[in-house]
């Protein structure tokens, strides 16, 4: 009976789970019969938009030749199936290191999709996939300080973790009470601008795509999450891990991939992370980073082993994101002592060098790290 008082509490506060235990979750790549990953279609990339509480974001990650960092996003959320709200975020490192970052993040009025949910429109916002489902088109002029125009076009195919890329929550499989799904296009060519107030950035550079579903409380779903964009002249590495809360057993659930130009090495679930050295962050009391090691498992196409490597210096951090900033403090405190979320982003990218191994044969390249470590409950 406590239980199910503390479920219905969890229903409309948010307030922390039972224990269900690891039996609950179907993780992405585990269900009998799955394969290593499926590539993507033009149909496995239409806009969701769940009439329950979720979260579903389209983020556009882009590394330029002229040393720039960041993303645009779009991110549509349902509270409860009573109230959708939408966003548009962009953000830019500068490669001087002195250069304040460029943060933008505007709500978004009249905002909706195309009969197909291929594409998503609003005041000021567009994100259309092509026709042939090879690229997207972003444009933004929400903020003066960052009017976008960019074109993602694939360069190695989209794939999602096993059949479908989703992990199921709830202690009947065949009635999930939530979900998770994320797909991918893990190098993508990217072209055009972003014109803040004080000059116009050409975006020309390399890119990641990915497309997320988060089908129930965020901080339900996940009290950990780890996150790598590797791009190099000749290989892209992703790696997308978030670990559960003790409802859920502590369950990791991870799914990554290794890409060249128009191929996709390897896919799957068979890869891992570590923090392999962290120091106490006073202000947040979350264990920070500071290196880390990254592994991908898998078999090629025509059968051979692969894997791949990636570990170092974590160097020092671009930024620490207080997700719950906007938050009143009086709010945060409550969420906090109700739930113990506590979520904050550690956000790094320094130079790494990649070890790629098909068969007998070892390539090593070094390129540019996008990696988050992020911390809720």
């Amino acid at each position: 009976m406590f239980n199910w008082a503390k479920q219905q509490l969890a229903n409309v506060a948010g307030t922390q789970e039972p224990e269900y235990g690891p039996t609950a979750i179907q993780a992405v790549g585990t269900h009998e019969g799955d394969p290593a990953y499926t590539e993507l279609t033009r149909d496995d990339l239409k806009w969701v938009a769940m009439e329950s509480t979720s979260v579903e974001t389209q983020t556009f990650y882009l590394m330029t030749d002229g040393g720039h960092i960041g993303f645009v996003q779009v991110i549509y959320s349902n509270v409860a199936g009573l109230r959708t709200t939408s966003q548009f975020n962009c953000r830019i490192f500068y490669p001087d290191g002195k250069t304040p970052t460029l943060w933008s993040s505007d709500p978004l009025e009249n905002y909706g999709f195309d009969e197909h949910q291929f594409a998503f429109f609003a005041d000021g916002v567009s994100v259309e996939l092509s026709e042939d489902g090879s690229s997207y088109t972003i444009k933004s002029a929400t903020n003066e300080n960052s009017l976008v125009n960019l074109k993602f076009t694939r360069a190695a195919p989209g794939f999602v973790g096993g059949k479908n890329g989703t992990t199921y929550f709830g202690t009947d499989p065949k009635n999930p009470w939530g979900s998770m799904r994320h797909a991918f296009w893990p190098r993508c060519n990217v072209e055009g601008t972003i014109i803040t107030k004080d000059e116009e950035l050409d975006c020309k550079g390399r890119g990641f795509f990915s497309h997320a579903l988060q089908g129930m409380k965020p901080h339900h779903a996940a009290a950990r999450w780890n996150f790598v964009n590797f791009q190099s002249p000749t290989y892209s590495a992703i790696f997308m891990e978030f670990t559960t809360p003790p409802s859920y057993g502590s369950t990791v659930v991870r799914v990554g991939g290794i890409a060249t130009d128009g191929k996709l090495l390897f896919a799957g679930t068979s890869c891992d992370s570590k923090h392999t050295e962290t120091k106490p962050d006073a202000e947040t009391e979350w264990p920070e980073p500071t290196s880390v090691s990254y592994h991908w498992q898998g078999k090629t196409e025509d059968g051979k082993e692969a894997s791949a490597d990636l570990s170092g210096s974590l160097g020092e951090r671009l930024d620490r994101v207080d997700i719950m900033a906007e938050v009143p403090g009086f709010v945060k405190a409550i969420i906090a002592s109700a739930a113990g979320t506590k979520p904050y982003i550690y956000q790094y990218a320094p130079k790494m060098t990649l070890e790629v191994k098909v068969g007998e044969e070892v390539k090593k390249e070094e390129g540019t790290v996008f990696t988050e470590a992020t911390f809720i409950s």
